[in-house]
C-alpha cells in the first residue's frame, strides 16, 4: 500500500475546504511567525526576544503572571507594553487573506478560536464577533485590584519602553476608576482575577454557530500541545481537523489531515492545489 505523502494530504486538505459549507479556524501562536512574531515556546524564543528577562532569571510562567505586577510592575509592564507596541506595529501576513477567501466561499462562512492574545485576525480583516479569544486580549485592560470596573480598551496607552532593561518608563497605566494599577486583560499563569466575560460570550457564540453547520472543516494552525486549548477545541467538534505544525503535526484520527509546515507555506500550497 502506497504511504500518502505531502502532497497528498495538500490535495486532501484542498478538498475539505471546497467541500466545507462552515470553516473553524483554530489558532496557537504558530500562525504568527510569518509575520514576524516571536514564538515564546520554540526554541530559544522567549530569550531570543526578551534578552533582559533571561538576566534577571525570569522564565515566560514568572513573566505571565499578575504575581509580577505586584513584585516588578516595571518590568511586567515592559514585557507587555513592548508585545503591545509590537502586535500594534505588525502586518497580518498573506495566509490570513488566504483564510478570509475561503471563509467567503463557504455558506456559513468563516469562524476563528484562538489562544493568541495579539488581535491579529482582527486587524486582517476578519470581524470582531467572528473571533472568540480564549486566553484575552492584550488591547483590553482591566485593574489589577478588581475593583469592579470592567474591562476596557487599550486604545489610548502608548508604550514607552527601555526595551535593554525590558522596562515601562513614565506612568504606569492605572485603572480609571479607582486609580489602582492597571494589567492586561489576559488569561495569565496563576491567573485568579481575570476578568473573561467578553471572552467567555464570544466562545458561546461561536458555539451556535458550529452546531448548525452541515459540514464543518476545521483548520487548526500553530496550535501546540503545551497549553492545548485551541488544539482540543477544535477536537471537540468531532469534524475532519487540518494539523498545520511543523513541531507537532502528528494525527492520531483517520479523518485528520497532518501538514508538517509553516503556517503561510502551507496556506499557499493549499490554495494553489485548489486553482
Amino acid at each position: 500500500m502506497r504511504i500518502p505523502d505531502q502532497s497528498d494530504h495538500v490535495a486532501r486538505a484542498a478538498a475539505l475546504i471546497a467541500e466545507a459549507d462552515a470553516i473553524l479556524v483554530t489558532a496557537g501562536a504558530g500562525i504568527g511567525i510569518d509575520s514576524g512574531l516571536p514564538d515564546f515556546r520554540g526554541p530559544g524564543g522567549f530569550w531570543k526576544s526578551y534578552p533582559a528577562l533571561g538576566r534577571r532569571g525570569l522564565e515566560f510562567t514568572d513573566i505571565a503572571s499578575p504575581a509580577a505586577f505586584d513584585a516588578l510592575p516595571r518590568v511586567a509592564w515592559g514585557f507587555y507594553g513592548h508585545r503591545l507596541a509590537l502586535y500594534r506595529a505588525t502586518v497580518p501576513h498573506e495566509g490570513f487573506h488566504i483564510l478570509q477567501a475561503w471563509g467567503k466561499r463557504a455558506r456559513r462562512g468563516l469562524r476563528v478560536f484562538t489562544s493568541n492574545v495579539d488581535g491579529q485576525f482582527q486587524k486582517s480583516g476578519i470581524p470582531e464577533d467572528h473571533v472568540a479569544e480564549c486566553h484575552g486580549s492584550i488591547h483590553h485592560l482591566q485593574c489589577l485590584e478588581n475593583c469592579g470596573r470592567p474591562p476596557w480598551p487599550a486604545t489610548d496607552l502608548v508604550p514607552d519602553i527601555d526595551e535593554a532593561a525590558c522596562e515601562w518608563r513614565g506612568d504606569l497605566p492605572t485603572c480609571p476608576d479607582c486609580g489602582g494599577l492597571a494589567r492586561p486583560n489576559i488569561l495569565m499563569f496563576s491567573d485568579y482575577g481575570w476578568t473573561g466575560r467578553r471572552y467567555e460570550a464570544a466562545e458561546l457564540r461561536l458555539v451556535d454557530w458550529e452546531v448548525n453547520a452541515r459540514k464543518l472543516v476545521v483548520i487548526e494552525i500553530g496550535a501546540g500541545t503545551a497549553i492545548p486549548s485551541a488544539r482540543r477545541f477544535g477536537e471537540s467538534t468531532g469534524q475532519p481537523v487540518i494539523r498545520i505544525n511543523p513541531r507537532e503535526g502528528a494525527v492520531t484520527r483517520p479523518r485528520d489531515v497532518p501538514l508538517p509546515l509553516g503556517a503561510l507555506e502551507a496556506l499557499r500550497k493549499i490554495a494553489m492545489n485548489q486553482h
